[in-house]
């Protein structure tokens, strides 16, 4: 098991390397400064700024010297944002991000599971084709379109939400619907078809003779067997809901890192682009990370390494 898990963690450290120094490359491979769009019209200002941010150094010591801060915990420090720090401003605004994320996490987990739990019990029955037509809606209905037909229908026409912004709970809720409803979809998929496989096998059978309740067949034996390809898209999930929030960030006006992600790629902040992508990769990382222990700890058949039997 520790080296399963020792094996995994210097291949999340592999993989943020390589993604740090692709974006790198890449970023400093658009033609032109990310200071030519300054109003300052003295070339000595233009100098000064290129020095203070280590742009007329050769690319190499650049590179060496982002590598080294970064060890540091140090992101460097905006461009664009009157010289605040990356590291500062995405702690700043990780809060409402972290609360919409967890929220479409919770909710795709819990809806998700009920929905394919109910078209397993119900197969080839009403609640099962309902659950059905529900799923291929969510797969069908991006979060970008979702997000603007939720504005209009709810907030805008019935007005029993706001608009924009997360001035309080009930905010929420129209952000995590569209954040939560592809998720749903895979999750209420994955596990009516998983269920259904589980409740026609032999030990099912077995439990059923024996007496036991309906729900204590579901719940301890039926639920738990059939949890594997749920576990195993918790990694996928968090990407899911990580990458699309900076889309519904910008729909709902929501004041946390997606907005300075999609700014900082419009106004060509170097090191806010590098903070802001290496967090997200952290963060996918370290859930997919915690995704594959989480797997091995529920089916200990996937373990690899000595401690595999």
């Amino acid at each position: 098991m520790f080296r399963y898990i020792a094996s995994k963690f210097i291949f999340m450290l592999l993989s943020l390397f390589v993604l740090v120094s692709a974006t790198f490359l890449l970023m400093n491979a658009i033609p032109g400064s990310p200071l030519q769009s300054e109003k300052a019209t003295s070339e000595q200002v233009q100098k000064n700024l290129e020095a203070y941010y280590g742009l007329d150094k050769p690319l190499i010591v650049q590179y060496g010297t982002y590598l080294k801060n970064l060890v540091k915990g140090d992101l460097g420090i905006s461009m664009k944002k009157k010289f605040q720090s990356v590291d500062k401003m995405i702690a700043n605004s990780f809060g409402p991000s972290l609360r919409l994320g967890i929220s479409a996490i919770i909710t795709s987990v819990v809806v998700g599971c009920t929905l394919g739990i109910i078209a397993a019990m119900h197969h080839r029955k009403l609640l099962d084709n309902v659950a059905m037509i529900l799923a291929v809606i969510g797969l069908a209905v991006p979060s970008m379109v979702m997000g603007p037909l939720l504005q209009y229908f709810f907030a805008v026409k019935l007005r029993w939400f706001e608009v924009a912004g997360l001035e309080n709970p009930m905010d929420y809720v129209l952000p995590t619907i569209a954040l939560a409803s592809g998720p749903i979809a895979v999750i209420a998929r994955l596990l009516r078809s998983t269920m259904i496989e589980v409740l026609n096998s032999d030990f099912i059978k077995t439990a059923k003779s024996k007496g036991l309740s309906g729900y204590v067949i579901v719940v301890r034996h039926a639920l738990r067997n059939s949890m594997l390809p749920v576990v195993t898209y918790l990694g996928y999930l968090t990407a899911g809901v990580i990458t699309g929030s900076v889309v519904i960030e910008k729909i709902f006006a929501i004041p946390g890192i997606g907005k300075f992600f999609v700014e900082s790629v419009i106004n060509r902040d170097y090191p806010l682009i590098m903070g802001t992508t290496i967090f997200y990769a952290v963060l996918l990382m370290t859930t997919r990370f915690l995704a594959d222990i989480a797997y091995v700890l529920v089916d200990p058949r996937m373990r690899t390494g000595k401690g595999a039997k």
